[in-house]
Formats: C-alpha cells, sequence, structure tokens
C-alpha cells in the first residue's frame, strides 16, 4: 500500500466512471457517502458491489429475513446519494475471506464495469487505537487488491478509505446527505443502538468519517491510495 503523506494531496478529479467495492450493506454510508454524493452531482459515474446482503448484520433477526431488509436498506441509501447500479454478491455475511472464489469475482466485475477508478473499505487492523476493523473488511480490502493486481489491465487508481489518508475529498455541501444515507439504514441502526436515535446516530458516524480538516476547517472524507 501506498503510504499517506502528511499533507494529503486533493483527490482525483479527472475520471468519469467508479466502482465502489465493499464487504457489507451500510459499509458505503459508513465511510464515502458525502464524497460520492459530490462525485454524481458533478455528472460521475459510481457504481456498488457488495460482498453479501448483512443477513448476519441485525441482533435477534433471521438472516432470511434480515438479508432483503438491509438490501432494500443500501438501495435507499445509495439513491440518495445518486448510485442506481448495485451488484449484490452471497458470500457468507461475517464469514467474508480472501477465497480465490472472492478474487475471481472481483476481478470480474473490474473486467465488465471497466471503471478507471476503483474503492474500497479501509483494509487496515485498526482505526484508531482500541478501535479494531472487522475480519471481513480486512480480509476483503485484502482481495480488492489482489484481485486487482492480478489483471493484465487494471483500472487507473485503487483506494482505499483510510483514517491516514494520502488524498482527500472536500465534502463541505454533501455531509447533510450523507446523514441521510445511513439513517437510511433504520432497521439496522434501531437495533444497533436502541437507546439513540437513528439521525442521531447517523451524524455521530458522518461527524468522525467527514471531519473538517486541522487546517481548513473544510470537511473531509479520506482516502489512501493502494495502486
Amino acid at each position: 500500500m501506498t503510504s499517506s503523506t502528511s499533507t494529503p494531496q486533493p483527490f482525483p478529479d479527472d475520471w468519469r466512471r467508479a466502482l465502489v467495492l465493499v464487504a457489507h450493506p451500510d459499509d458505503p454510508e459508513y465511510g464515502m457517502a458525502a464524497a460520492v454524493a459530490k462525485w454524481t452531482t458533478a455528472g460521475r459515474e459510481v457504481g456498488y458491489a457488495l460482498a453479501c446482503r448483512g443477513e448476519a448484520g441485525i441482533a435477534g433477526m433471521a438472516p432470511g429475513d434480515a438479508g432483503p431488509l438491509r438490501e432494500a436498506e443500501q438501495r435507499r441509501a445509495a439513491a440518495l446519494v445518486g448510485v442506481h447500479d448495485l451488484q449484490f454478491w452471497d458470500f457468507p455475511d461475517s464469514a467474508i475471506r480472501d477465497t480465490p472464489a472472492l478474487r475471481a469475482r472481483i476481478g470480474a466485475t473490474l473486467v465488465e464495469t471497466a471503471p478507471q477508478m476503483v474503492l474500497c473499505g479501509y483494509g487496515g487492523p485498526e482505526f484508531g487505537p482500541g478501535q479494531p476493523n472487522q475480519r471481513d473488511h480486512i480480509e476483503f480490502a485484502a482481495a480488492v487488491t489482489a484481485a486487482y493486481d492480478a489483471l493484465d489491465h487494471p483500472p487507473r487508481w485503487l483506494f482505499q478509505q483510510s483514517p491516514e489518508p494520502s488524498h482527500i475529498e472536500i465534502v463541505d455541501d454533501f455531509t447533510e446527505v450523507a446523514v441521510a444515507a445511513l439513517a437510511a439504514h433504520e432497521q439496522y441502526l434501531t437495533v444497533l443502538d436502541p437507546q439513540t436515535p437513528v439521525a442521531q446516530q447517523a451524524r455521530q458516524v458522518i461527524d468522525v468519517v467527514a471531519p473538517p480538516h486541522p487546517d481548513t476547517g473544510a470537511r473531509v472524507v479520506g482516502f489512501t491510495r493502494v495502486r
């Protein structure tokens, strides 16, 4: 992975089509939704591909019920930020591993969709001290990088969302739609934290993943260039 720099660079803007690859429903909203909204508003094409349907993600709900519910919530969330091209694969939620089958599916999807830009969720071991990453996320990000590297003609860029970014996208005008997109995962968030209103949960998350830049005060989403 390319190391982050002390002064992150502006995110590239000379591209037209991107594919966001994530492990679960809600992963785009817990990360890059504000940036995605900015890009689609500017006329860029963004698609999502998700390794699973989130069927293990709602405590007390059977997978056969949770999967369709979480898929529907993800479709509503994506529509709010201008994404209508979604793929849901059927790798097992909470057991996503960097397997040849997963790498093959990622590689085939990159060939079929031919994006210039590939983005995925953070694959590091922890977001910060005492904040471990999920194994699904770590394994999935590793599979994305491996699949990308195996292509004869890979897309131009591969980025991961990152707490220690090499590049940043200013999202001042798009944090509210990002809050709405995360809040679209209403049932998931309600079960996750019954004591906190969904809108409040969503705002707290977006304040973390799109914080003010320490020098300018502009709200930014951070990415690290992997390739």
